[in-house]
């Protein structure tokens, strides 16, 4: 008789999976709550380092879908992308800059105050600039929400990430340059990076709709074609030490300026990417420890709530002069909340790279949980309210 192990990982962690989208399902239905969030409660409820469920397999490999799952969000997220409506009305650009840097000031401060170093404090500030592409453009989808209020939280979250990923870059590198003190060589170094994954990702959305041309399969394969092109490019980035997130969204922003038309029946990659979302927010969220939340709740909590009143109110602040009422300006800046998988990918990048700053961060861990959950909820609230959402958009 065969000798059936029922608790090895390549047995639970697919069937953890197929549960946190039963769950994900059920409280959508029944709550309406974002099914990404469901996700993220399973991930983090059913990881090894809370009840020994599930065990971690090979790190390495699990990163590499997760940042696959990324990128394909991440592709779809960048063809959304107007660089048109960012030249007419640069406001827009102007509001998600000064959001983002009052974001990081506000958080470096609060930080240093409660006793964290400089290295961590400035860690946690580039972190906290930034908005999770995944989060909001799942929630988007989910509602099938179209407005002002949508239309600006996609480029805003786009501006945020690229300086997130910039400054966290910046501040990496001065610290591993910090033997010869060198901020210039720092700063080169990350420009390097972000220049060289934004070509990267460029080249491909220039030379696949050649391809896909020159076939005459542009409108028929475009869907196939392009969710292979995203693994190639994540495996590339990942080998080569670049960033994924900045490759595929420049990937995504060309396909759409070369007039490469994505019907919907092609969003989200179909049933791969759905799948592929349940692994990357289960996946996520498994690798926070209790611990550690716990051990930073205090200063995560307080920097969670000074995160959401410095985006709200500079998104308020500036709405009149670019466009749109004070109530959408605040309703942009509540809906900006999500950060974690964005986070957590990031971290562990650095984790591959041999820098373990996941374990300095016990802060950013409460953070990533809370926004987790309450984070794509805030989104979908935001979007409801500004009646946005196709039940209320008829009203």
């Amino acid at each position: 008789m065969p000798d059936i192990n029922f608790m090895t990982p390549e047995l639970m962690w697919p069937l953890a999976i197929a549960l946190t989208w039963l769950a994900g399902e059920f409280l959508y239905r029944w709550t309406g709550l974002p099914r990404i969030s469901s996700y993220g409660l399973c991930g983090f409820a059913l990881a090894n380092v809370q009840w020994g469920i599930l065990t971690l397999p090979d790190n390495s490999s699990l990163l590499l879908m997760a940042n696959v799952a990324f990128g394909l969000i991440l592709f779809e997220f960048g063809y959304r992308i107007n660089l048109r409506w960012l030249r007419t009305n640069p406001w827009i650009g102007i509001t998600g800059v000064l959001e983002s840097g009052v974001s990081f000031i506000v958080v470096f401060a609060i930080a240093q105050w409660y006793g964290s170093t400089n290295f961590t404090a400035l860690l946690l500030a580039a972190l906290a600039m930034s908005t999770s592409p995944a989060g909001i453009l799942r929630v988007i989808n989910e509602q099938r929400s179209a407005g002002q209020v949508t239309e600006r939280i996609l480029h805003l979250t786009a501006i945020n990430c690229v300086l997130a990923v910039f400054t966290f870059k910046v501040v990496v590198a001065f610290w591993i340059f910090q033997s010869s003190g060198s901020i210039l060589q720092a700063i080169t170094g990350s420009l390097q990076v972000l220049v060289l994954s934004a070509l990267l990702g460029a080249a491909f959305g220039i030379l696949l709709p050649l391809v896909l041309r020159e076939l005459g399969s542009l409108a028929r394969d475009a869907t196939i074609a392009f969710a292979f092109a995203v693994i190639a490019l994540v495996a590339l980035t990942h080998v080569a030490k670049l960033s994924p997130i900045l490759a595929t969204l420049s990937f995504g922003l060309m396909a759409r300026h070369r007039r490469v038309t994505l019907n919907q029946a092609q969003r989200n990659f179909g049933a791969l990417g759905d799948m592929l979302t349940v692994m990357l927010f289960f996946y996520a969220a498994s690798t926070l420890e209790w611990s550690r939340v716990w051990a930073g709740a205090g200063l995560g909590i307080l920097l969670v709530c000074a995160r959401l009143l410095t985006k709200a109110a500079a998104s308020t602040a500036f709405a009149r002069i670019s466009g749109i009422t004070y109530r959408k300006g605040l309703l942009t800046g509540l809906a900006l909340s999500p950060i974690s998988v964005f986070v957590i990918l990031m971290l562990e990048q650095t984790r591959y790279l041999g820098i373990a700053l996941v374990d300095e961060l016990t802060a950013l861990a409460a953070m990533t949980l809370l926004l987790e959950i309450i984070g794509p909820l805030l989104t979908q609230r935001a979007l409801i309210w500004a009646q946005e959402t196709p039940e209320h958009s008829e009203k």
